[in-house]
């Protein structure tokens, strides 16, 4: 598993999901959208991070994943924003990933570190500040020792 990103989106969202209801149907997250105040900049971070470009629009960008078939977007906003959203994006070799990634130039926050929740993870912003975690869980994602299963 290179890449596994936006699954820590869907564990947090799963409660909404469950009450929307699926109708019998399989219900994935694997799109999110974030704003931008410059395309060319937002795409050229993102390209360096690894991900490949399928849209390509002045207003308008759409990446995926290298592993799986999550997608993710970039939106121009002429406006002022303030997003509180963070990104994660998983990969197995975390601490590799980084010190590829600083030396095209990534510029990190916080450098991968052991978390008291059991995941490893390393602090960047994209151009626009929108917050990204670079990390690894393993089967602590999922199945973390104090895991529970509520359902509705």
């Amino acid at each position: 598993m290179l890449f596994s990103s936006l699954n820590i989106l869907a564990n947090n969202f799963l409660p909404v999901i469950r009450a929307l209801g699926t109708q019998g149907g399989f219900v994935n997250l694997n799109q999110v959208t974030l704003p931008v105040k410059r395309m060319d900049k937002a795409t050229e971070f993102y390209l360096k991070l690894g991900f490949t470009q399928i849209v390509d629009t002045p207003h308008y960008a759409r990446f995926e994943c290298p592993d799986g078939n999550a997608t993710f977007s970039l939106s121009l906003e002429t406006g002022s924003f303030l997003n509180g959203v963070v990104i994660y994006f998983e990969h197995e070799k975390l601490d590799q990933w980084v010190s590829d990634l600083k030396s095209k130039g990534i510029e990190f926050y916080q450098e991968p570190t052991d978390q008291s929740y059991l995941w490893r993870e390393a602090i960047l912003h994209d151009p626009s500040g929108n917050k990204i975690k670079l990390y690894w869980a393993g089967e602590n994602r999922l199945n973390p020792p104090w895991r529970v299963d509520k359902h509705a």
